[in-house]
């Protein structure tokens, strides 16, 4: 793939998959997911695929400490409905790490639905925050909120970005665009990846 370079050095999120090593898709029943694996699914690179990315991941490393996450074994509720705004895209990508899906997810395996993914994802939660993950077997939570202002634009792409939405810009410009846009997610990524101003991470008790 010819993505920019700046991907491969983003941290990768690996969890233990049960559901992976019951059919034999992994041998370790480990999963390793990348941010270029988020872009694979979103189909483009943004400051809201991004920080989606970086609330998991914190979310899970609050939740799970030094132990592997599991996947499948994590609820995610989002506060807005799914329809709304950006929403749908970060609940994507929380599918994508997690495996918590809405009603149309895995039904699970004989009578007791194990390995089940269906109903983990959840919209409309009254939450102080964009998303909340919640552990199923200790019943921990954290809410998440993401604030990009601490990492602003480039200057240049306020007078770029209405030329390119409206198709009138030229190559070279739709060039600098890009570059642009993919330096603030860059910056996103490598420099405030662990920056509390960027994702807010708080506990959450879970009220049921």
């Amino acid at each position: 793939m010819d993505f920019p370079d700046f991907f491969d050095r983003v941290p990768a999120i690996t969890l233990r998959e049960p559901l992976a090593a019951f059919f034999g898709a992994s041998a370790s029943g480990t999963i390793t997911y990348r941010y270029a694996d988020a872009v694979k699914l979103a189909g483009h690179s943004c400051p809201t695929v991004a920080g989606a990315y970086l609330m998991i991941r914190k979310g899970l490393a609050r939740l799970y400490d030094d132990d592997m996450p599991e996947r499948g074994n994590i609820e995610v509720h989002m506060r807005d409905a799914r329809d709304d705004g950006t929403t749908g895209v970060v609940a994507t990508i929380a599918t994508l790490l997690t495996g918590a899906a809405p009603e149309t997810g895995f039904g699970g395996i004989g009578m007791n639905r194990r390995f089940a993914r269906r109903d983990l994802l959840r919209f409309d939660t009254p939450i102080r925050g964009l998303m909340a993950l919640r552990r199923r077997d200790t019943g921990s939570g954290v809410v998440l909120d993401l604030d990009i202002a601490p990492v602003p634009p480039a200057t240049g792409i306020r007078a770029l970005f209405p030329k390119v939405a409206a198709g009138t810009a030229d190559v070279d410009e739709e060039a600098m665009f890009a570059a642009l846009w993919q330096e603030r997610v860059a910056r996103m990524l490598l420099e405030h990846a662990d920056d509390p101003e960027l994702v807010h991470v708080r506990p959450w008790e879970f009220a049921g």
